[in-house]
């Protein structure tokens, strides 16, 4: 039986441009046995199976990249918490792996609180520039999590961002919410992060080790698997 597969763009750039693909599946079309496969499948740097519960507007998720699952990852989140408004049955919370993560929506931006310890470790390059970053070559990194990044305006917080993830089967991330929330808790300051090939990501530091992550989101299309 064929599978229906939500499509959408997460952490775009304001003219609704970039981002990264997010793969959306009911859980009851899929077993669970075979979610991992399906993930690999599709080729998304994530895909969520999301199950909507009955007594309270709290969604449980689960997700995967082609390799492996994850217990929390933040382009997911909000994708979803946005298709799942934009689909007309909006939650306050998505249940994933980690924990109860509170979705809102405001002034365009869909918005999610995550604690750093939720999401993979990294490990960080620290660059001098923007070029600097943009040279790299994905090919380079063959095992691990790496994020390198550079200020591009220290006073507004705003950085230049890429991540690589061999490991879980990504060989480079167009935009990355869980590398997001831990530059943010690691700098412990508010940023714009413009990372891939233009997605745009906002973070701020919330009180007691939580984080607010958020972007805009489109949907890109439909498809059956």
């Amino acid at each position: 039986m064929a599978v229906d597969v939500a499509v959408v763009r997460v952490f775009t750039s304001p003219s609704g441009e970039f981002g990264n693909a997010l793969g959306i599946v009911s859980a009851l079309a899929v077993p669970e046995a075979d979610r991992q496969t399906l993930a690999a499948q599709l080729g998304f740097s994530e895909t969520v199976f999301v199950e909507l519960t009955a007594d309270a507007p709290i969604a449980r998720v689960q997700i995967f990249t082609p390799a492996t699952e994850l217990p929390f990852a933040g382009h997911p989140s909000v994708g979803l918490g946005w298709w799942l408004d934009e689909v007309e049955t909006p939650v306050d919370a998505l249940d994933v792996p980690a924990g109860r993560v509170a979705v809102t929506r405001t002034n365009g931006l869909t918005k999610i609180r995550a604690q750093a310890d939720w999401a993979p470790a990294f490990e960080f390059h620290d660059l001098a520039s923007a070029a600097d970053v943009d040279a790299l070559n994905p090919t380079d990194f063959r095992s691990g999590h790496h994020y390198a990044w550079a200020w591009t305006d220290r006073s507004a917080g705003a950085i230049r961002s890429r991540m690589f993830a061999p490991d879980m089967g990504i060989a480079e991330d167009e935009a990355t919410g869980a590398a997001a929330v831990r530059i943010t808790a690691r700098l412990q300051r508010d940023l714009t992060i413009t990372q891939g090939r233009g997605s745009q990501i906002f973070t701020t530091v919330l009180d007691e080790d939580w984080i607010q992550l958020g972007g805009r989101c489109v949907a890109e299309r439909s498809l059956q698997v």
